[in-house]
């Protein structure tokens, strides 16, 4: 069994990079039947706006031939990859799953929106049939340290988020978020989230839009919001002085052209745009119109930075939590181990004594004395089963590897 996870982050990452190796949610399920088919290894993909990481147990495996999958399946570049890559294998895998879902890896230390979407990847990696009964302990003991993480520590103290980055960084823009108008494109947790922290600084005037209108009104009705489609963007986008966006579309949905417009019809009065999503939600090139200021994912580390301090003790404290449960965790995955081998020996001794037995019974059917069968029988078991240990006591004898000869002792019964 070898744990492995490969991946890209924001610490790792330009945007640029994490949005061409990003999955979309309509993307994971082919790509896992894909690595099934030409790897044969367990995986989980976990893709989100900060990283995309494959968490595998790629039992015989070469790791590199995932690493060659992946820039093939993403058609990108060997060389463009390669140093943003990062690799952890056994314990270090691990503790860095356990570290994700903790929040301790995120862009914002003990964002609590990290652990769901790690929770969907997993759901979605099983329901494709990729996660075996290691990766399912995994992952199990993961959610359960992110839990005690949140419980025993105060990481979730002065809660902060990408979506908490978004609405203090328009909070510095407005002096008072009341009187402005927000439009919310995306309907999923993080634009949940906002709507939230936006309705706790009193916004009154939030439009969301998203491709499924039905998803869209769910959110608007608990906010007093109105819901539009994506196509109904273009003529309401004049109206609104702050926009955020975040959804998994492969595609930008707000263009230059489209901004310029809505400028144009409110006579340059300024807009404030946040980019959550990774792909882009919202064409590069827009942060160039002189009345459009433009925010991506990577711009909110200063905001980021400022509701750091408060989380960093916390931090320390869960750090020790997931070391003492990644150590567990691979006490267990070493047992798996010795229950093989223990399984292995004993089906070699039954073979070595079902052998012994057939040639006595067959001595005794050809009238061979009984006590000679016996004796004969006895001998011959002896030297067969101890000719292994043997082997091994004189070969670590003559190395002079006494810890082994000891552990050999030990495991034959010559404790003294």
């Amino acid at each position: 069994m070898s744990l492995q996870v490969l991946g890209i982050n924001h610490k790792s990452a330009p945007l640029g990079l994490r949005e061409k190796v990003a999955f979309s949610p309509e993307q994971v399920n082919q790509a896992l039947t894909d690595a099934s088919n030409k790897l044969g290894v367990e995986m989980v993909i976990v893709s989100t706006c900060n990283r995309t990481e494959l968490y595998c147990n790629l039992g015989d495996t070469d790791v590199e031939k995932v690493v060659q999958w992946l820039v093939d399946y993403k058609n990108l570049p060997e060389q463009e990859l390669r140093p943003s890559l990062y690799q952890y294998q056994q314990q270090q895998a691990v503790a860095h799953l356990m570290r994700v879902a903790s929040g301790l890896d995120s862009l914002i230390l003990g964002e609590p929106q990290i652990l769901g979407q790690i929770k969907q990847a997993y759901t979605e990696s099983r329901e494709a049939g990729s996660v075996g009964s290691v990766l399912e302990r995994f992952f199990q003991r993961a959610f359960s340290v992110a839990k005690q993480v949140r419980t025993d520590t105060d990481i979730g103290v002065n809660a902060v988020s990408v979506a908490f980055a978004a609405v203090s960084l328009a909070k510095q823009i407005f002096d008072d978020l009341r009187q402005s108008s927000v439009l919310l494109v995306g309907a999923g947790e993080t634009i949940d989230l906002v709507a939230k922290h936006l309705a706790d600084q009193g916004v009154q005037k939030m439009t969301v839009a998203n491709r499924t209108v039905s998803r869209a009104k769910n959110l608007a009705s608990r906010f007093g919001a109105e819901a539009i489609t994506l196509n109904e963007i273009p003529e309401h986008l004049p109206q609104s002085d702050i926009v955020i966006s975040s959804t998994a579309s492969p595609l930008p949905i707000i263009g230059k052209g489209m901004v310029e417009s809505a400028l144009k019809k409110r006579r340059f009065q300024p807009m404030f745009l946040v980019d959550i999503a990774v792909p882009r939600d919202i064409e590069e090139q827009v942060g160039e119109l002189r009345d459009a200021y433009l925010y991506s994912v990577d711009d909110l580390q200063g905001i980021v930075e400022q509701n750091m301090a408060s989380r960093r003790e916390a931090a320390e404290q869960a750090e020790f939590i997931v070391n003492q449960h990644s150590e567990d965790f691979m006490a267990w995955l070493r047992s798996l181990e010795s229950v093989t081998t223990i399984r292995d020996y004993r089906s070699h001794s039954e073979r070595v004594r079902d052998a012994a037995v057939e040639k006595a019974l067959e001595a005794l059917a050809n009238g061979k004395d009984p006590a000679t069968v016996v004796r004969e029988t006895a001998f011959q078991l002896t030297n067969k089963l101890i000719h292994a240990p043997t082997e091994a006591i004189n070969k670590a004898g003559r190395d002079g590897r006494l810890e082994e000869l000891a552990v050999i002792r030990e495991a034959i019964g010559l404790r003294k």
